[in-house]
């Protein structure tokens, strides 16, 4: 799988939604090998194919109602970490899930980071 995660909406039949983001693996820390110190970091698949989402309200919402009211989607598919975070920011802000009364979003937290590289010599390149 080239893909590191995926922006998603759960619909109620009702249209209520909520938009959210999932990686397809994650991180497992494992203990260091004999006569080693250093932990050894795995890959492992995530549970994305049953994933219902992180809000206390809409899986409340899905015990209440069944899962069968709900329709799970796949809105893009990303590559890494950094702009899996910022497709669900930018879907979440179109939407305006926080001030939408419909939508089970409660809060937007997103932690966004870029490759910096060499700025002063991209500065330099610039101006020639």
């Amino acid at each position: 799988m080239d893909h590191f995660g995926f922006v998603y909406r759960i619909t109620h039949e009702s249209g209520a939604f909520y938009i959210g983001k999932k990686q397809f693996k994650r991180r497992i820390r494992r203990k260091p090998l004999k006569g080693k110190k250093r932990h050894r970091i795995d890959h492992v698949e995530s549970d994305w194919k049953t994933y219902w989402g992180s809000s206390n309200l809409l899986l409340e919402a899905i015990e209440k109602y069944g899962e069968q009211q709900f329709t799970r989607e796949i809105i893009s598919l990303h590559q890494s970490k950094s702009e899996l975070a910022m497709a669900e920011l930018k879907l979440q802000l179109e939407c305006d899930v926080l001030n939408d009364p419909i939508s089970f979003n409660g809060i937007i937290h997103v932690r966004l980071s870029k490759k910096v590289g060499d700025p002063i010599g991209k500065a330099m390149s610039d101006e020639s």
